[in-house]
């Protein structure tokens, strides 16, 4: 029954508010110092996806960490560069990759990235595994991207390389309707305003070049992702609309299919997140999905103490794939 205890990690005051541990890092926490190799791909379908290599130096690396950001995130952001920064130091090979249309340059076809996109992941992890030849692969996911990760794993489990032996996800809005709903509070406008800011960049880029796809007329009264994912993200995607979305991308159905060790943290006071999004009782009847539940995180912060580098979630990931994979195993 893998719901495991609260950990013991508290962040220093002021940051047990889950709004502070959710901004801070993004405004304040300096930005990791790393070297990626960037890399860009061709998908089948004709588009593209850039990568970042970050290797492990010294040694014959353990296998490789494919590295997910959330929504509006990228590859350069400083949460999935403080996970490369910490996993290649404990001697992974880390790949880190943006979504469609993240990584600075408008992708090339009219669709883009959402919740449910498992391609893109797949392709992703199949190119790191051919180009390294790695006995041992695990996933790392951040929100969106933990979302993304989980559906992966569950939704056709034989299809998933053998080599992925563990996974990791931090802050995952698992139930995609309740997690818009919660979105939609006042609480949460600060945070709505500079998704939705971003989101109708790209919608007003693609209608440029896609101009008999896109209609932008109402595109600057929406406020919120269900009339956006409505008009935009559901059609785009080949879905009947923004319920229809939310229902099919949603992790949370996909879980009890899981059949490798992962690990799912979610914070109490994640302010993003709905009740619903804490799967208690399906990890209680999984010998495969690890649910902790610290009181304090934020969404996406999980800070570490003042003179620490590397943050808590960075600390637990570590430990975490040391137990699955085995920290001493031989290298690949």
């Amino acid at each position: 029954m893998p719901l495991l205890p609260p950990p013991d990690y508290r962040p220093p005051f002021p940051f047990t508010s889950g709004h502070l541990q959710t901004i801070y890092p993004t405004l304040f926490r300096r930005s990791p110092q790393v070297q990626p190799l960037s890399e860009r791909i061709d998908t089948l379908d004709g588009d593209f996806l850039d990568l970042d290599w970050h290797r492990c130096v010294g040694r014959l690396p353990r296998g490789l960490a494919i590295v997910s950001h959330g929504l509006e995130g990228h590859a350069r952001k400083k949460y999935p560069l403080g996970m490369a920064r910490c996993l290649s130091g404990r001697g992974w090979d880390v790949l880190c990759w943006s979504f469609r249309g993240c990584s600075g340059e408008p992708n090339r076809l009219p669709r883009l990235y959402h919740s449910g996109v498992t391609d893109d992941l797949h392709t992703v992890l199949t190119h790191g595994l051919q180009a390294g030849g790695y006995r041992t692969a695990v996933l790392v996911g951040f929100s969106m991207g933990g979302n993304q990760t989980l559906k992966y794993l569950g939704e056709a489990p034989g299809l998933v390389p053998a080599q992925v032996r563990a996974a990791v996800v931090f802050s995952v809005p698992c139930h995609l309707a309740d997690a818009a709903a919660v979105m939609n509070g006042p609480q949460n406008r600060i945070y709505m305003r500079y998704f939705m800011r971003s989101l109708k960049e790209k919608i007003r880029e693609k209608a440029l070049r896609f101009p008999e796809l896109i209609d932008l007329q109402g595109l600057d009264q929406m406020t919120t992702f269900a009339p956006f994912d409505d008009r935009y993200t559901a059609p785009l995607h080949g879905f009947r609309d923004a319920a229809d979305y939310y229902e099919r991308c949603a992790s949370l159905q996909f879980l009890p299919f899981i059949d490798v060790p992962t690990l799912l943290v979610q914070a109490l006071d994640d302010p993003f997140l709905a009740v619903s999004c804490y799967p208690v009782a399906l990890a209680r009847a999984s010998a495969t999905l690890f649910l902790e539940i610290p009181p304090y995180g934020g969404h996406v912060g999980f800070m570490g103490k003042w003179r620490e580098t590397a943050y808590w979630s960075e600390q637990r990931t570590a430990a975490f794939l040391d137990e699955q994979v085995g920290e001493n195993r031989p290298p690949d």
